[in-house]
């Protein structure tokens, strides 16, 4: 056998595979009578036409079994030779079947080589969030928003109120255009941006009123729009009293008294902000490291991520995207995003090469004595069991590695921790 490799690009190779006849022959004869026992010939017994005209009929197809099947053979031999980390399967591009030589030419993508830039001198912040009284109370009016009722006031509108009311769309005499008009609109001025121009001229109107609006917020050149709303209610939320038997309604009889699930609703903010520390923390020193080793990637490895992104929003959707959803053009606009995941693999793969990681028994017996000590459901060797079936081993061991690969990081770089007060979000 003989074999040349050509490098492509930083991610793609080239290989060509030239066998003799006698490294070829057998696997082509043994595909030879197959073909010739399989195949019926008028004239002939099964089995026995002559090899000439099993050639001549089957010969094309014969070839190209062979030449896939000793593609594949080969290629492995040679990646672990030659110690090739493709990045992708191999595609045969084209092959010459002659008596006496069988010529491969294979394509692949390959993970590039490079250096990796020393990382000890560079400095991160990680924010130390922290869950006070008030966080704790606006969380259980979140929660509460799922139980409570909007009722009618008879008083101006603030922030977080719905006002309802007929809409007018004015013609440039102001004038109502007939056309245009919409009645019982809801506005929900808590969720509308505090730059809405409906949002500014309805907060602190009362029931019949009329308010006229122009909307300047357009992208084109076109003129603002004007509209007139006339205000016929103003709605506002009300919460219900949290009271044990809430409690017991809301979380499904976990808890009974209202003092054990605020103190839960506090454990459980804390955990979260304490995660979410934690993501920040690692999503910085990914970016850095990323910007500091810009890799290339392979096409592939951005393609596969590219669909696994496209496939966490339609999941995100409801399994499905919308009818009309122009699926190629979100795939396109991924591409940036994907292309980071694999600078990233590619990096956090080195980390691990150059510091022999591995995974071993006691690794995956650690990792579920302390998630078994987290969540208290299962136990140890429950949860060993499952972690070493073929659903979940692979994803066991990927995770290990990825925490010993971001332990090397932080262990080298310099982590500052500043206190912050946690974001407010709403419902």
């Amino acid at each position: 056998m003989q074999k040349n490799i050509k490098n492509v690009s930083e991610t793609e190779q080239e290989l060509e595979i030239i066998l003799s006849a006698e490294e070829f022959g057998s696997e082509y004869n043994k595909e030879l009578e197959e073909a010739r026992r399989s195949i019926q010939i008028k004239g002939f017994r099964a089995g026995h036409a002559p090899v000439g005209l099993i050639k001549k009929l089957a010969g094309p197809s014969i070839e190209a079994t062979i030449a896939e099947k000793l593609a594949s053979q080969y290629f492995g031999d040679i990646v672990e030779d030659e110690k090739i980390k493709p990045a992708n399967r191999a595609q045969l591009v084209k092959f010459t079947f002659e008596p006496d030589q069988l010529t491969l030419l294979l394509s692949y993508e390959i993970h590039p080589e490079f250096e990796l830039q020393d990382f000890s001198t560079y400095s991160f912040t990680k924010a130390l969030y922290t869950v006070t009284d008030e966080d704790v109370q606006r969380e259980l009016n979140l929660i509460l928003k799922g139980h409570s009722t909007l009722v009618s006031i008879d008083e101006a509108a603030s922030a977080a109120d719905t006002v309802i009311g007929d809409v007018y769309k004015l013609n440039e005499a102001g004038e109502p255009e007939e056309d245009h008009k919409t009645e019982n609109y809801h506005f929900s001025l808590e969720y509308l941006p505090e730059e809405n121009p409906f949002r500014i001229a309805l907060i602190g109107k009362k029931a019949g009123e009329t308010v006229e609006i122009e909307n300047n917020q357009t992208d084109s050149d076109a003129k603002p729009s004007r509209f007139r709303v006339a205000i016929s209610e103003i709605k506002r939320l009300e919460l219900p009293e949290l009271t044990d038997d809430l409690v017991k309604e809301i979380t499904r009889q976990q808890f009974e008294s209202v003092a054990d699930f605020i103190a839960d609703v506090r454990i459980q903010l804390d955990t979260y902000f304490l995660l979410k520390s934690d993501e920040e923390l690692l999503e910085s020193i990914s970016a850095k490291l990323i910007e500091e080793n810009p890799v290339p990637s392979p096409k592939s490895m951005i393609a596969s991520f590219s669909k696994m992104l496209v496939e966490n929003a339609k999941r995100q959707m409801g399994g499905n995207f919308p009818k009309g959803f122009n699926e190629e053009e979100l795939l396109a606009s991924m591409r940036p995003n994907a292309e980071k995941h694999s600078q990233w693999l590619l990096i956090s793969q080195k980390i691990a090469e150059l510091n022999n990681l591995d995974v071993s028994e006691d690794d995956i017996r650690a990792f579920a004595a302390k998630e078994a000590g987290k969540n208290g459901t299962q136990s140890e060797e429950d949860l060993l069991n499952t972690y070493h079936s073929a659903e979940f081993k692979d994803y066991i061991t990927d995770t290990i590695i990825k925490e010993k690969i971001y332990d090397i990081i932080k262990s080298k770089v310099t982590i500052t921790e500043e206190e912050r007060a946690i974001p407010v979000h709403k419902a």
